[in-house]
């Protein structure tokens, strides 16, 4: 169940990023920054930006919690959240640096909510730069949370709403309903200010493989929600933004979930990666507390589209798609794959009993954290494509062993542009992505320096420039 509270305010566009930038140029104190590289690239400066192509800049960053940071790896009890010149210090580069790079959208992961002066901190120092800030804690007092800030000189936050997974993982997200200040385009109506959704998240660290379902839910919780509150609102075509640490990389069921939703990884599309293993390890974004470095803070996104996968067969899929990890992982090929599903029946088919008993063996039901019985049922009426009540060798290998969370089918959209009797196709702003860019700049080889400290994540920085579509087609490359 997920909990959703609301709140509303007014709040806005238009950031640029410097790729020159490295850590030495932060100072401590005052908080001023010494730019003495050139850079490249797109500079800090308001007005010159409104000269050039209007343009969205979004930051995600997972800034390591003091609570969490290990000073001392024989001592894991010692965190930083003791020493307080150490985390005031840290946290006050943090902010030049996200200060410098001045990014219209910030989203921050392992905000420390439970500390007042820090929290304190963030929303004078983003106050005073123009943001207007929006935060929410864990639930279960976990002390840390998400922070998103909004350059309210150039957009309005017409909503924003706080989803509470009440799951084991304490998890929460934030969704913000934005709308530029000034015009972007002009269409056939008019001058048209583009208005979009942002969704802030932390998804559960993979302890275990079986907490996969979980964060496959938490998504699905996500997505189920900006459904619903587009459907309540009556909302136009409009792009999604969902942006954080997912806690997952390219090759995880979560991101062939949102990818079979039309969501697009923002870094990936900037560097014409694709969804092959070849490219699956091109950058990092983390190094966790195993010492392993991998890529899992992502900025997605979808652009508005009419025709979509139906989320419930989407999140089927990728749940079959665990199911089949599970029984693989046991030495399980297919034929014994449906020997283990069908248990001791004699039949050659699997009864829905036989089937929960194999979810409850492979650890997805029957724990705090997996599936509940209604999602349960869900997946036994996907599975069962004649609705006889039994699933048979044929339908196992479709549903199950053979099923791929797959890629919704492209449209041929060159025969969607014109006028039709019927008369015109509604028409929807979107973005187009110019630019994405991690810090430190090693992590888009794929390796972590030593000597970086801000975090144990790399902020990740997309610029984005609207674009108008038809709002029936589907873009996936812009």
């Amino acid at each position: 169940m997920v909990a959703v509270l609301e709140s509303n305010a007014n709040s806005n566009l238009v950031g640029q990023l410097n790729s020159g930038f490295n850590e030495s140029n932060i100072l401590n104190g005052n908080g001023t920054i010494s730019r003495t590289n050139s850079g490249c690239g797109y500079v800090s400066s308001t007005s010159a930006a409104m000269t050039d192509e209007p343009c969205v800049s979004c930051t995600t960053f997972n800034i390591l919690a003091p609570i969490y940071k290990r000073l001392d790896q024989k001592n894991q009890s010692v965190r930083e959240s003791n020493f307080r010149a150490v985390w005031l210090s840290r946290n006050q580069k943090i902010l030049n640096w996200l200060l410098h790079e001045r990014s219209s959208i910030i989203c921050l992961q392992e905000f420390w909510v439970g500390n007042e002066e820090l929290v304190h901190m963030y929303q004078q120092r983003l106050g005073d730069a123009g943001y207007v800030t929006f935060q929410l804690a864990r639930t279960n007092n976990r002390g840390d949370g998400l922070l998103t800030a909004v350059r309210k000189d150039y957009f309005t936050v017409l909503n924003c709403r706080e989803l509470l997974f009440h799951d084991c993982g304490d998890r929460v997200a934030q969704l913000l309903h934005v709308q530029s200040a000034l015009p972007f385009s002009q269409n056939r109506k008019g001058t048209a200010q583009q208005e979009f959704l942002i969704v802030n998240t932390h998804l559960l660290f993979p302890h275990d493989s079986c907490l996969s379902v979980v964060r496959l839910d938490q998504v699905y919780k996500i997505l189920q929600y900006v459904e619903q509150y587009q459907r309540e609102n009556k909302l136009n075509l409009m792009p999604i933004l969902l942006c954080g640490d997912w806690n997952g990389s390219k090759s995880g069921h979560v991101y062939k979930f949102l990818r079979s939703q039309g969501f697009v990884s923002s870094y990936d599309i900037a560097h014409q990666y694709t969804d092959s293993y070849a490219d699956a390890h091109r950058w990092v974004s983390h190094r966790n507390h195993r010492g392993n470095i991998c890529g899992v803070d992502f900025i997605w996104l979808c652009n508005p589209i009419k025709s979509r996968k139906p989320l419930k067969k989407s999140w089927s899929e990728a749940v079959f798609g665990i199911i089949k990890c599970q029984l693989q992982k046991a030495s399980l090929v297919e034929n014994d794959a449906f020997a283990f599903l069908k248990a001791d029946n004699n039949d050659n088919f699997i009864t829905y009993s036989a089937f929960c008993e194999a979810l409850r063996q492979v650890n997805l039901i029957g724990l705090p954290y997996g599936l509940s019985s209604q999602e349960t049922e869900d997946l036994w009426m996907q599975v069962d494509i004649n609705g006889n009540g039994v699933v048979g060798y044929e339908e196992f290998k479709r549903s199950i062993w053979n099923s791929e969370c797959s890629e919704p089918r492209e449209e041929n959209c060159s025969e969607r542009t014109g006028d039709s009797e019927q008369g015109l196709e509604e028409e929807a702003i979107g973005f187009n992505v110019k630019k994405a860019v991690l810090f430190p700049r090693e992590a888009e080889k794929g390796s972590w320096p030593e000597n970086y400290s801000l975090s144990d994540h790399a902020p990740l920085t997309v610029v984005f420039s609207p674009v108008r579509i038809q709002g029936s087609q589907r873009v996936t490359r812009l």
